[in-house]
């Protein structure tokens, strides 16, 4: 169970990263380019990966 968490916080950061630098315009390609809502999504999500991941290590 714990590597399942520490797996589900890992990918939550990498898609919040990409989330946000798609959000901020610095990675193009993507109908998420340039638009803020997407910056503020991906901060959520990286806050929530790292909440898992030092869930998951406290244990």
């Amino acid at each position: 169970m714990i590597n399942f968490q520490r797996f589900v916080g890992v990918g939550c950061l990498g898609l919040g990263t990409v989330w946000v630098l798609q959000g901020i315009g610095v990675l193009p390609g993507s109908f998420m380019t340039g638009q803020s809502v997407w910056f503020w999504i991906g901060t959520a999500m990286i806050i929530a990966g790292a909440g898992v991941l030092y869930r998951s290590f406290r244990r």
